[in-house]
């Protein structure tokens, strides 16, 4: 099935303007469960209840609430909130170029394809552009109601942008406690650098599949057919307290693979 927009977007370089349709990058395989009474599996439905009374309340008789520091209730109504969304808009501004690896992974959220909305040629001359600069553009836009920043890269031959998290989504390495422990000598320096030396090769992003989610697959399948399915749980082996004697392990172990 040919993936489906769901966004559409107007890039604005300077006086320029790129026409584009946004693609998830990404998608959730996540296996998802439909709540049952055990008694005659008939779907539940969830309900706002007071906490207090145990009674049903109707949900257009619940309100936001915000508890501060001092333990006040701020009571916000939807005509609250919605004064502070923002300007809806289809601008996706480019304020700065960027080089390269400027912006930390620890930054990327969510990825988007962007493909041309109707002429291609503004498009294509847009990704020939990021191609030869090398460079990744900072963007700003407003989509479904939400600002975004992000970033604007090319992907092999697609121009991706991927929304960043916000100054205050992301802990920095300096806000956390430097770890401590002995020097090591310069034979288990030796054997550590040996190691990933034997490991050392390109990623293959088809080998890191969800294998938790195929269990519960096969295990949905099995019992759909009736089957009884048991399962064996691997042992977990102890951590070795000895380093040299763990990398000369992992070394032999290593070398029997290749």
């Amino acid at each position: 099935m040919a993936a489906r927009a769901i966004w559409k977007g107007v890039i604005r370089l300077g006086d320029a303007s790129v026409p584009v349709k946004l693609f998830s990058a990404v998608e959730d395989r996540g296996v998802h469960f439909r709540l049952l009474h055990e008694k005659d599996l008939v779907p539940v439905k969830q309900a706002m209840v007071n906490s207090q009374t145990d009674e049903v309340v109707p949900y257009e008789q619940v309100r936001k609430g915000y508890v501060t520091e001092e333990g006040q209730i701020v009571v916000l109504e939807s005509s609250d909130l919605g004064e502070l969304e923002p300007e809806e808009s289809r601008d996706i501004r480019i304020t700065r170029f960027l080089p390269q690896a400027a912006i930390d992974h620890l930054w990327y959220d969510r990825p988007y394809y962007l493909g041309p909305d109707g002429g291609t040629g503004s498009y294509f001359a847009l990704v020939e552009a990021l191609r030869k600069s090398g460079k990744e553009g900072l963007a700003h836009w407003v989509m479904r109601k939400k600002e975004y920043a992000g970033a604007l890269r090319l992907q092999g031959d697609h121009p991706v942008l991927i929304t960043l998290r916000h100054a205050d989504e992301v802990a920095v390495a300096e806000d956390l406690k430097p770890p401590s422990g002995r020097d090591l000598d310069k034979k288990e320096l030796a054997m550590a650098g040996q190691l990933m030396s034997m490991l050392e090769e390109k990623f293959d992003p088809t080998e890191y599949r969800d294998e938790y989610r195929q269990r519960v697959l096969d295990l949905i399948e099995s019992k759909a057919a009736g089957r009884t399915v048991k399962f064996r749980k691997a042992k977990r082996k102890k951590p070795a307290e000895d380093l040299g004697k763990a990398l000369r392990a992992s070394i032999k172990k290593e070398r029997k693979v290749a």
